[in-house]
C-alpha cells in the first residue's frame, strides 16, 4: 500500500514521506486493512523493527483528526523520552508525562498525544484527571510485559480502567508471543500477527569455532571477541548480552583492549565520571566499546546509546535490559549467557526473552541482514538450538492475582470509585486479562484477605458499603502500596525520639524501595550497625525472626542513604557498600519520593514528628547533613558550595546577604557568585565591608552541585 493512499490528512502523509515511508511494509498494510486508521482496536503481534509503531502513529494520527486525543503508553521512562522526541515529526502537539505519581497533569490535556509510563497513567486516573475521558486512542507499547511480576499488573488494570472510562480505541503492541489471540480476544481486537522483517534474520548456536545459522550458512567464532571483530570486520557493529553487571564490564574492557579505535564521548564520560565505574566506561569509549546496566548514572547510559547509534563505538556489552524496547539496533547480537542468577540459583533465560536480543540484530537500510548467535559454552548444543532458535516463545500470563498486587489496585479501584462494595471489586477483576484468561477462577477469598488488610490499616471501612478513608485515598493518590504506607505510618506512630535515620529505615523497609542486595559480610556489618543505633531504630526485628535477613537488606540501603545525607561523595560510598553509582542515584531518587509520601502521611496522622520527616526528605534531595539545609535552598548553592561557605563561616542565607561580594566570588567563583547573591538578595552596604578575609577552599568531594 503506497502511504498517499492511507486515509490521513496530507500534513501527516507529508511527514511519512518525508522519513523516506513511501509504502507500507505487510505487517503494516494488514493493520490498516484490519482498521487502525477507522478506530478498530488492533493487537500487533510482529518481529522488532518490523513497523509497529508506524501503525500505533496511524491509530493515533487518525484519533487526533477526529477531534480526540492518544495515549502513548511504554515501560520505561528512558522509551518515554525516545518515542516523544520521535512523534515531534508529526503534525501533533506532543507531551511526555512521567513525574510526580500524585501531579494531577491537567495541562497535559492541551496536547493530541501523551506518552507517559503505565505507572504514570495509573496514577492520573487515580487523581481523577479530566482529560483522561477525553482519550480516543490508546496505545500500548510491549503489552507483552503484562507478564512481568511487577509491572504487569499495573498495565492490566490501568488498561481495564480506562476501558470502563472511555472505552477508546486499542493499539496494543507486541513481541511475537504464543498467545496473542488471548490479548485480542480480551481487547474485541484483531489480530495482526506477522513474522515478515524488513531485515532478514539469520539465528544460530556457536559451538567448536563454528556459528551455524538457521539458513544453513556459517560464521567463524565460539568466543564474544572473534564474534564481535567478525561482524565489525564486516563494516557492522556488536550487541553482546551478558547475565551480569560486573560480566558487562569485564567484557566491555576485553574487547576494548582489541583496539576498534577511540570515541570522542571517552573524554565527556571522563570529564563528568565521580566514580571508579564512571572511569572505567571512559576508557572502555575509547578503546571503541562501552558498556551498559542499570548501575550506570543515566546521563552516561544516554551517551553510550547515543554514540552507537551514531555509529562511533563497535560494540555494547549490556544486561539484557537493553533489550527491553531501547532503539539500539546492531548488525550481530551475541547471547553469551543463557542462564541468570535468580532467588534460587540458576535458571535458563525465558524464549520470549531471548528473541527480543535476538530481534536488535539488523537495521533497516545499514545492514544487509541481521545475525543473532547464542555462544553454547559446556551446554548441548543441539539442545539450545531447538528451544531458542527454533522453538517459539512462551505464551503470556497474567500476574494480577497475586496478593501484593491485589492490596494496590483493590485499594485504588475503592478509591478511585470504580468499585463501592465487595461484589463491585470483583466485577471490576472481571474485566481484566486475568479473568479473560482464566474464567472460571475465583478471586473472592484473596480480594476478602486483601480487604481484610486494608480495614486493619485503616484505608477501607465497611462490609457492605465500601469506602475509603481518608488515609486510603492518600495512599492512593500517592502511589503507594498500602503494605508500604501501614510501615511508614506505623514507625511515625512509634518513634519516641526519631532522627533522620529513623524514616531512611523507614522507607528502605518498603515494598516500594529498590533494596540493595546484601554481599559476603555485609550482613555481620549491618548487625553491628544495628547495635550501634538501636535507639534510632523503631521496631528493629529480632536476629531469630523469618524476615531479619530482609530487613537487613533494607537496612543496608538505610545505611547508604544516611552516608549519602552526611555528604559521602558517590565514589566512597559505592566503595564502601559494593554498589554501582547508578544504584546509589536510583535509591535516593526513590527515597525522595518515598519521604515527600512519608510527608504527607505524618501530616494527616498529626505526627509531632512532621519537621524531622521534612528535614530528613531535604537532607535526600541535597546530600547534607543538617547545619547546610538553609544553604542549600538557594539555587545555584548544592552541597559542594554549600559546605564551602559554611566552612567560610558564611551559616544561612542570612549571612550570605551580609557579605562581601568579592568574598563570594573568591569561594564560589565571580559568575556563581553574582548569581548567588542575586537569588538571596543581597545586602549593597556588604560591598563596604572589609574584603580582604581570606578563605581556605576546601575541595570539591562529591557527585556536584544540583
Amino acid at each position: 500500500m503506497d502511504v498517499r493512499d492511507l486515509p490521513l490528512g496530507d500534513d501527516a502523509v507529508e511527514a511519512f514521506l518525508a522519513d523516506g515511508v513511501e509504502s507500507l511494509y505487510p505487517p503494516q498494510e494488514e493493520a490498516v486493512n484490519a482498521g487502525v486508521a477507522d478506530g478498530e482496536n488492533v493487537v500487533a503481534a510482529v518481529p522488532t523493527a518490523s513497523g509497529k509503531t508506524l501503525i500505533a502513529e496511524i491509530g493515533m494520527l487518525s484519533a487526533v483528526e477526529d477531534g480526540g486525543k492518544a495515549l502513548y503508553v511504554v515501560p520505561l521512562r528512558a522509551l518515554a523520552s525516545e518515542k516523544a522526541d520521535a512523534f515531534r515529526r508529526l503534525p501533533v502537539d506532543v507531551a511526555v508525562s512521567t513525574g510526580d505519581y500524585d501531579e494531577r497533569d491537567e495541562q497535559l490535556g492541551d496536547n493530541d498525544v501523551i506518552v507517559a509510563t503505565s505507572e504514570k497513567v495509573d496514577s492520573l486516573v487515580r487523581n481523577g484527571v479530566s482529560w483522561v475521558r477525553d482519550v480516543s486512542c490508546v496505545v500500548t507499547d510491549e503489552v507483552h510485559l503484562i507478564d512481568d511480576p511487577d509491572r504487569g499488573p499495573t498495565l492490566e488494570v490501568t488498561m481495564a480502567k480506562l476501558r470502563r472510562l472511555s472505552d477508546p480505541q486499542f493499539v496494543a503492541l507486541s513481541a511475537t508471543v504464543a498467545n496473542a489471540d488471548e490479548f485480542a480476544g480480551w481487547l474485541d481486537a484483531v489480530l495482526v500477527e506477522s513474522d515478515w522483517r524488513p531485515v532478514d534474520l539469520k539465528k544460530g548456536v556457536a559451538v567448536d569455532g563454528t556459528v551455524e545459522f538457521d539458513d544453513g550458512t556459517t560464521a567463524e567464532g565460539d568466543d564474544v571477541e572473534t564474534l564481535v571483530r567478525g561482524a565489525v570486520d564486516g563494516g557492522g557493529q556488536a550487541l553482546v548480552f551478558v547475565n551480569s553487571r560486573r560480566s558487562a564490564e569485564a567484557t566491555a574492557e576485553s574487547l576494548a583492549s582489541l583496539g576498534f579505535g577511540a570515541s570522542g564521548v571517552g573524554h565527556e564520560v571522563r570529564d563528568s565520571a565521580t566514580t571508579e565505574t564512571g572511569e572505567r566506561l571512559a576508557n572502555c569509549l575509547e578503546g571503541g566499546v562501552a558498556f551498559h546496566h542499570a548501575g550506570l548514572r543515566s546521563e552516561h547510559r544516554e551517551a553510550v546509546e547515543d554514540v552507537f547509534r551514531s555509529r562511533d563505538i563497535a560494540a555494547i556489552c549490556a544486561t539484557p535490559t537493553l533489550a527491553a524496547g531501547v532503539n539500539v539496533p546492531a548488525r550481530r547480537v551475541v547471547v553469551r549467557d543463557h542462564m541468570r542468577y535468580s532467588d534460587t540459583g540458576m535458571e535458563p533465560l525465558p524464549v520470549l526473552e531471548v528473541h527480543q536480543m535476538f530481534g536488535r540484530a539488523g537495521r533497516p537500510g545499514l545492514d544487509p541482514h541481521g545475525e543473532a548467535v547464542l555462544v553454547a559454552g559446556n551446554a548441548d548444543a543441539d539442545e539450545l538450538r531447538e528451544k531458542y532458535v527454533e522453538g517459539e516463545p512462551e505464551p503470556v500470563y497474567s500476574k494480577l492475582a497475586s496478593r501484593k498486587a491485589l492490596r494496590t489496585h483493590v485499594l485504588s479501584t475503592v478509591a478511585s470509585g470504580f468499585a463501592s462494595s465487595r461484589e463491585g471489586v470483583l466485577d471490576f477483576l472481571g474485566a481484566t486479562f486475568y479473568a479473560h484468561q482464566e474464567p472460571d477462577a475465583d478471586l473472592s477469598g484473596t480480594v476478602d484477605d486483601v480487604l481484610g488488610f486494608l480495614r486493619d490499616a485503616e484505608m477501607v471501612e465497611g462490609d457492605d458499603e465500601l469506602t475509603a478513608t481518608d488515609l486510603g485515598h492518600t495512599v492512593s493518590r500517592l502511589y503507594l502500596d498500602p503494605l508500604s504506607a501501614e510501615r511508614i505510618v506505623d514507625k511515625i506512630r512509634k518513634a519516641d525520639d526519631p532522627t533522620s535515620l529513623t524514616f531512611l529505615e523507614a522507607v528502605a523497609h518498603t515494598p516500594d524501595m529498590y533494596r540493595l542486595y546484601l554481599r559476603k559480610g555485609d550482613d555481620e556489618k549491618m548487625y553491628g550497625f544495628a547495635q550501634d543505633h538501636e535507639d534510632e531504630l523503631v521496631n528493629q526485628p529480632s536476629e531469630f525472626d523469618r524476615g531479619f535477613e530482609d530487613w537487613l537488606a533494607s537496612l543496608k540501603t538505610a545505611v547508604v542513604l544516611h552516608d549519602w545525607t552526611d555528604e559521602r561523595d558517590e565514589e566512597r560510598i559505592a566503595e564502601k557498600h559494593d554498589v554501582a553509582p547508578g544504584d546509589v542515584r536510583t535509591r535516593v531518587e526513590r527515597a525522595d519520593w518515598l519521604l515527600y509520601a512519608a510527608e504527607s502521611l505524618a501530616e494527616l496522622v498529626d505526627s509531632p514528628h512532621q519537621r524531622v520527616v521534612h528535614e530528613t526528605r531535604l537532607r535526600v534531595q541535597h546530600g547534607v547533613r543538617d547545619e547546610l539545609l538553609d544553604l542549600v535552598r538557594v539555587r545555584g548553592v548544592g552541597r559542594v558550595r554549600a559546605r564551602r561557605l559554611y566552612e567560610a563561616g558564611i551559616e544561612t542565607r542570612d549571612d550570605l546577604r551580609g557579605v562581601n561580594a568579592d568574598r563570594v566570588a573568591d569561594l564560589l567563583g565571580p559568575k556563581t557568585a553574582e548569581r548567588v547573591l542575586d537569588e538571596v538578595g543581597r545586602d549593597e552596604d556588604a560591598d563596604e565591608m572589609d574584603a580582604t578575609a581570606s578563605v581556605e577552599q576546601t575541595e570539591q568531594s562529591s557527585i556536584g552541585d544540583f
